[in-house]
């Protein structure tokens, strides 16, 4: 709805412009070069999302932030009905797991295929449709009366599910210049890792409730979506420029009868030559790119324990302390409230970008800036899963678990921030196939992992599982800093990333106060 009064508003500006015979004198000099006419957009160009308002955009984010958290809320809304539902289709807790497991799966399958589909037809037709395609599946998960349907249609939750959690990133690139991402990042990165630690208390609560019962976890979840369909139909507008430009050329030739308007990107390729330059990418970015390896693996590890403590939660906090399942779930609001302290910190994140840019309006931050949290949440991250193994003891307070769960909750924004912002910043048009292919293999490794989770607590317990994973966690702690002292050179080795920004000092990631190309509304 909101597209369709944009591209009404892209008409009406059309119309103003030849008025003044703006593109009538640029048609009629292409007409005696017999040459096309280009349908571009300048730095201040109304059109390009970067120039619309701040309330604006700020509007968009806050219905884009809505449908990520609806739909992030999916994968772990039953994790904690795991028994009831288990008992009821009449298979075990593990194979129960697949639950959680092929929504990871769907995930990671439609990240193939969505970034793709979104610069083909835009972004806004792909969140609406995939996720109008969504609900159906969350409605029959509802209402599956066999486990085989159930899986089934958990698979396609997160398949259709996987347009909006896979090309969020793209959608804040294509609105906020680089600073401002400091401030409009973690709010995103929030959406998308607090909600599978939120969606447990819910499901805890519900669950023990004998008047609602397992399956309004699932009710729960597709009344929220469709709250956040509703309003992401009625409200949120196009972002990706290249579309913009080839509706600003439909409507020039519609109304000039001249045929000479097109736009760049419906001259390029169609999406199946898209699909199949991008479908070997992935494999390219983990083979010859060391920041998508290792920071992909940083991010995988991250989604790995996350999904891993839907399961694992039960004998971290519900077998020690004979918690009932509405406390087990409750436990997940240590990840969720450390998480949200990170977030609080945005304001100040964005502050220290201003200044490191010396207030200069479009300066560009050097991507190696973005690793601060991420170099501080190193160490910690090691330091909060040992913590947890090793107090887990039933006469230690279970305050000191929640504690711990508390400081992963943190590094699992920071780090996740970091990792997100340097390759936008480091591979920029390269950034979204680079995303795409670390979502990929993230939420194929979590699926594994989810399915693997509860065989592995029993099999050596609690202690030596979160000893296993802070040993891996302490060997991903340098890499930050590594890349924070040798990512330009590495940036200048790849074939797709792109060389430090203009006039930027290196010490601390410090940009000089010289005007960069793009202009950023400070």
């Amino acid at each position: 709805m909101w597209s369709y009064m944009q591209d009404r508003r892209i008409a009406r500006q059309v119309r103003r412009d030849l008025a003044f015979n703006v593109e009538r004198n640029r048609d009629q000099q292409a007409v005696k070069k017999n040459e096309r006419i280009w349908v571009l957009a300048d730095d201040d160009d109304p059109l390009n999302p970067l120039n619309w308002s701040l309330l604006s955009r700020t509007k968009n984010i806050a219905i884009l932030s809505l449908l990520i958290f609806t739909q992030a809320w999916a994968g772990a809304a039953d994790s904690v009905a795991n028994s009831v539902a288990s008992k009821e289709f009449g298979v075990s807790q593990v194979a129960q797991n697949l639950s959680t497991a092929m929504y990871l799966f769907g995930i990671g399958c439609g990240s193939l295929f969505v970034g793709s589909i979104s610069e083909t037809v835009g972004r806004n037709p792909t969140y609406l449709v995939a996720t109008f395609c969504y609900l159906f599946f969350v409605l029959g998960s509802a209402l599956s009366k066999s486990f085989r349907g159930f899986i089934v249609c958990r698979y396609l939750v997160g398949l259709f599910g996987s347009a909006t959690l896979a090309i969020n990133g793209s959608s804040v690139q294509d609105m906020f210049r680089p600073v401002k991402r400091s401030f409009v990042f973690p709010i995103i990165a929030w959406a998308n890792v607090a909600a599978p630690a939120i969606a447990p208390i819910a499901g805890g609560w519900i669950t023990t409730r004998p008047s609602l019962g397992w399956r309004w976890t699932e009710w729960i979840t597709l009344i929220i979506s469709a709250f956040a369909f509703l309003v992401a139909f009625l409200f949120l507008p196009e972002t990706y420029l290249p579309v913009l430009l080839d509706w600003k050329a439909r409507h020039l030739r519609q109304i000039t009868g001249s045929s000479r308007y097109v736009s760049h990107h419906a001259s390029s390729q169609s999406f199946i030559q898209r699909l199949k330059a991008k479908l070997a990418m992935p494999a390219t970015f983990f083979t010859t790119e060391p920041v998508i390896a290792v920071l992909g693996g940083y991010l995988i590890l991250l989604y790995a324990l996350l999904f891993s403590f839907l399961s694992g939660f039960d004998y971290i906090f519900k077998q020690t302390y004979d918690l009932s399942t509405g406390l087990e779930g409750s436990c997940f609001g240590a990840i969720a409230a450390g998480a949200t302290a990170f977030t609080l910190l945005a304001p100040g994140l964005y502050s220290w970008a201003r200044h490191r840019t010396a207030f200069v309006r479009g300066s560009d931050v050097l991507p190696e800036f973005r690793l601060w949290p991420a170099m501080v949440a190193g160490p910690l991250l090691p330091a909060s899963l040992f913590w947890l193994g090793w107090t887990n003891f039933a006469d230690v307070s279970i305050w000191s678990g929640l504690g711990a769960c508390f400081v992963f909750g943190i590094c699992l924004i920071a780090i996740y921030v970091s990792a997100y912002e340097y390759i936008i910043d480091s591979y920029k048009d390269h950034a979204a196939i680079a995303l795409a292919s670390i979502t990929m293999v993230r939420y194929f490794v979590a699926g594994g992992i989810a399915m693997a989770a509860r065989p592995m607590y029993e099999g050596i317990g609690v202690h030596w599982t979160m000893t296993l994973w802070g040993c891996v966690a302490i060997l991903l702690a340098p890499a930050p800093a590594a890349f924070w002292w040798w990512g330009s050179q590495l940036r200048e080795r790849s074939k797709f990333a792109v060389g430090d920004p203009e006039e930027e000092g290196r010490e601390g990631g410090q940009s000089q106060a010289g005007p960069s190309r793009n202009r950023e509304a400070n």
